[in-house]
């Protein structure tokens, strides 16, 4: 039988990489880089959530950009804060709609305030605010899309407190006006926590108000479509097939792990993790599946660890595109499923896991 590297680095096959998640639109950062034609990766959208949008939460965050609410000595925040790429596009579809309604005359629109902070937590949630930015040139144009090089909450956190407090004199903290936070209903308290902490000095706490721009929930159809992405008819018989699955949050990771048989059906042992669950025995010789399994960052890394024990075979370093690639193609390397750095793949021979 042929091994994994035949298989793997052979240029007529693509790794399959599975990227548990909706398709961010109009543009995905992982499907751009993990179809690149260098890449020995086919990138294939598993979506895992199905969002649906809190229009009470969009109609007061419309009001509040079309009624001049956010400027002059009456303003009600000094600036917003994302942490999901599904907000970010909620608060683009009232952008862009109020946009379109004042370049059509049918309401006046006010921009705002001069370098108003909209903090992100990484890359992705800053691109897509950087693709909105140019498509709004009223609204936006002084807006400042900051923190996308923090990666997590928690940096996040640490970086808004030091530059939002360096924006406002610490003699008179009650100018400083509360920050807007818009997640999703699935969020962490770590952000508002963190910025209103009691063990800081009052001058250095930051308000934080929460409106939830929509809810999520588990499509109903995950399971299945997951079952049938990691099993698909046509794939040849004769050679192992390596799979790489990339973990974008912890919702699904429970399916995920029973479908793959890696937690015991038995309803008295539902959380106990099987044999098969074992890095020894995950990647042990003649195997027909191989699956590496990754995390977008330490969160999901840890609540798999926490709440099962399992651990993920890659944790990305930073919530990015480049970050997982460097990550998945190290551990691919050292399993000997890649060729080294700057190697040409081998055309039919190669190690055995």
């Amino acid at each position: 039988m042929a091994s994994i590297t035949e298989y793997s680095v052979n240029p007529e096959f693509k790794i399959p990489l599975l990227l548990l998640k909706t398709r961010s639109v109009p543009d995905d950062s992982y499907e751009d880089l993990f179809s690149a034609l260098d890449s020995p990766y086919s990138p294939i959208f598993v979506p895992v959530l199905q969002h649906t949008q809190n229009q009470a939460a969009l109609d007061q965050l419309r009001n509040l950009l079309s009624n001049d609410e956010l400027n002059g000595p009456d303003a009600k925040y000094g600036g917003f804060i994302f942490t999901s790429q599904r907000a970010v596009e909620a608060f683009a579809s009232v952008v862009t709609d109020l946009e379109a309604s004042h370049q059509n005359n049918e309401q006046p629109l006010t921009p705002l305030p001069p370098n108003f902070p909209l903090y992100t937590v990484g890359p992705a949630t800053s691109r897509t605010l950087t693709t909105l930015h140019h498509h709004s040139p009223l609204l936006l144009h002084s807006a400042q899309i900051l923190g996308s090089h923090t990666g997590n909450s928690e940096n996040l956190s640490q970086y808004i407190l030091s530059h939002y407090n360096s924006l406002h004199s610490s003699s008179n903290p009650t100018q400083k006006l509360p920050l807007l936070f818009l997640p999703g209903e699935q969020r962490r308290p770590t952000i508002p926590n963190t910025l209103s902490s009691p063990s800081l000095p009052p001058s250095t706490r930051i308000q934080v108000h929460e409106s939830i721009l929509y809810e999520t929930t588990l499509l109903p159809t995950f399971a299945a479509d997951l079952s049938h992405t990691l099993h698909p008819p046509n794939h040849p018989s004769s050679h192992p097939r390596v799979t790489i699955i990339l973990i974008f949050s912890p919702s699904g990771c429970q399916t995920l792990l029973q479908t793959l048989n890696y937690l015991s059906p038995s309803p008295s042992t539902t959380n106990r993790l099987t044999l098969e669950s074992e890095p020894q025995s995950r990647w042990s010789p003649g195997k027909k599946n191989y699956y590496c399994i990754a995390t977008i960052g330490p969160t999901t890394y840890a609540h798999l660890k926490d709440t099962w024990g399992f651990e993920a075979d890659v944790c990305a370093e930073k919530p990015s595109p480049e970050s997982v690639r460097e990550g998945v193609d190290g551990f691919l390397r050292g399993k000997g499923l890649l060729p080294p750095t700057g190697a040409p793949p081998e055309q039919g021979r190669g190690g055995r896991v």
